[in-house]
């Protein structure tokens, strides 16, 4: 009796430490529950952020004109632009490439 109350334990502790529902898995799973927490966590601060861009470019002018200025290149009236070669860098002397 003692026996195979001893060898049903053995069975059923080795079940638990191994196996798809093992302990192993249990704790590959609080990793993974962890992780998709911290990445839920970053997309409500994004969205956050989306939302509060989002309200600016309803309402605020200086939002709007500002996303004007940088995507569509936009000035007002009267003003001069100048615009500046991508690849030329600040303190640069003259292009030897001709």
């Amino acid at each position: 009796m003692k026996v195979a109350v001893a060898f049903g334990l053995c069975i059923g502790l080795l079940s638990i430490s191994v196996g798809d529902r093992g302990l192993p898995a249990v704790f590959k799973a609080r990793r993974q529950a962890a992780a998709i927490a911290r990445e839920i966590g970053a997309l409500r601060a994004t969205n956050a952020a989306l939302r509060a861009r989002v309200l600016a470019l309803r309402d605020d002018p200086r939002a709007i004109e500002a996303v004007a200025r940088e995507t569509l290149g936009l000035a007002r009236r009267g003003e001069i632009v100048i615009v500046r070669p991508a690849s030329a860098s600040v303190g640069a002397g003259p292009s030897t490439d001709r």
